[in-house]
């Protein structure tokens, strides 16, 4: 079993930054994945950023490339989602996730993912 827990979100102005920090919990095996989704209202949930934490490889989508960085603190039991250049249309709930052994075709696939947090809302007003 995998525990998540995100935090960090809140509201801020367009052009403004926030980091989120998800803290994960349980065998390690379960989470050499982990990933940022992020869900806005009446719409499906999208992958925002992933990363295999044992080969130290991130994945981005394009809408936030260039903005986001994603990458775990030394002890490997948190992973940090930077968030900078915030738009209006970054507005949704964020989650992190968390599994093992997937394909990095499909790293920035919810479907692909067994753990989950509860989720922290980000609010980007213009």
């Amino acid at each position: 079993q995998v525990q998540l827990v995100e935090s960090g979100g809140g509201s801020v102005q367009a052009g403004g930054s926030l980091r989120l920090s998800c803290t994960a919990t349980g065998h390690k095996n379960n989470r050499g994945w982990i990933g940022w989704f992020r869900q806005a209202p009446g719409k499906e949930r999208e992958g925002v950023a992933a990363i295999d934490i044992r080969r130290d490889r991130a994945y981005y989508a394009d809408s936030v490339k260039g903005r986001f960085t994603i990458s775990p603190n030394n002890a490997k039991d948190a992973v940090y989602l930077q968030m900078s250049l915030l738009k209006p249309e970054d507005t949704a709930m964020y989650y992190c996730a968390a599994d093992d052994g997937i394909d990095p075709n499909y790293g920035l696939d919810p479907v692909e993912y067994l753990y989950w947090g509860q989720g922290t809302q980000v609010t980007v007003s213009s």
